[in-house]
């Protein structure tokens, strides 16, 4: 049986690609490799090719042309046939160690009569340079060895908010609610975490360092100046993630508290690029997202205007932009985030 379809979505990824397919292998047949060919230019294509030749088992490729990070996801999802779903990165990998544990925690599920909806576990940042790599867990946060739901879940701090990177969706639940991210978008793994969120029931946190996040090209696009440079791109995923769901109908106080956390780090995130980048028209474009928020749904917008994220973001005048900007100068170095 597959259990989980790895989707790897590939753009010029030749360099480096490798290490996340050789990461995966060990799994066996118990998971399936979709290497998704965005288009590449470069040899992607033909080192996908030769890894679907030594195990044909394993490995599929789909071919497409450039649509952007989102749409490989998509084409992986929509190819899938693992009972679950996970999105690596070609410039990332897991562990293999944490892969056999989450194997044997499906099968174990399975032989149960069980199934889940989201599985949770742990990620490291491997950023170039830095000897310390800081793993992102949340013991603290979830129940452990256990199956919970959402009013179960307890706080979360500002850095162990579920990430792509944390995440394993049930497959037929995202292809379900026809999860569809944008094409030729960055930052749309945020869409990709927060769009399933009411509809998992089921949820499993395996306290495993699984998934590895490398941080250190200067092309990624969590780099600060390609993220000023593409800040209409997450301006435009922050106002999706607005419109995605009447907050106030979440039948789940938790879940609810938590997803308008979740809004507020993206208008956070949004807000901090848009002030670093110290152009005009970029300080007005951040008004206007809040502004947006605000016609959206008034007591969201209050909650996390005059909470501290929102304070710190929209103290007034030049100075107080530079206040903020020094505040996630310091909570950068401490998060370890880009």
């Amino acid at each position: 049986m597959k259990y989980i379809s790895f989707a790897i979505p590939c753009y010029n990824s030749q360099d480096y690609m490798a290490r996340a397919i050789e990461s995966i292998l060990p799994g066996g047949d118990e998971v399936e490799i979709l290497i998704v060919n965005d288009g590449s230019t470069d040899r992607t294509s033909e080192i996908a090719h030769e890894y679907k030749r030594q195990y044909s088992g394993i490995v599929r490729v789909i071919d497409k042309e450039n649509g952007g990070h989102g749409d490989a996801v998509n084409e992986g999802l929509s190819a899938a046939r693992g009972k679950y779903f996970k999105v690596v990165d070609s410039d990332d990998w897991v562990d293999e160690e944490a892969l056999h544990q989450i194997l044997t925690l499906f099968r174990n599920l399975e032989d149960d009569g069980e199934q889940i909806d989201m599985l949770v576990s742990n990620f490291v940042y491997e950023k170039v340079g830095v000897t310390h790599k800081k793993c992102v867990h949340y013991r603290n946060a979830l129940p452990q060895d256990e199956i919970f739901r959402w009013d179960d879940i307890g706080h979360f701090r500002l850095d162990q908010y579920i990430l792509m990177h944390s995440v394993i969706y049930r497959t037929d639940l995202l292809k379900l609610i026809q999860m569809k991210l944008p094409k030729h978008t960055f930052y749309v793994d945020n869409i990709y975490v927060y769009y399933p969120l009411p509809h998992v029931r089921k949820i499993y946190y395996l306290d495993v360092d699984f998934y590895r996040y490398f941080i250190g090209r200067d092309d990624q696009s969590v780099n600060e100046k390609n993220m000023i440079a593409r800040a209409d791109q997450q301006i435009y995923v922050t106002k999706t993630m607005i419109d995605m769901y009447d907050l106030r109908k979440i039948s789940s106080r938790k879940l609810k508290q938590y997803m308008v956390n979740y809004l507020a780090i993206m208008m956070t995130v949004s807000s901090i690029i848009l002030i670093r980048s110290k152009k005009k028209e970029n300080i007005d474009k951040k008004r206007e997202l809040w502004k947006y928020l605000k016609m959206k749904d008034f007591k969201i917008y209050f909650k996390i205007r005059y909470g501290i994220l929102g304070q710190t973001m929209n103290i007034p005048g030049k100075s107080g932009r530079k206040i903020s900007s020094l505040v996630y100068s310091v909570a950068r170095r401490i998060i370890g985030f880009n």
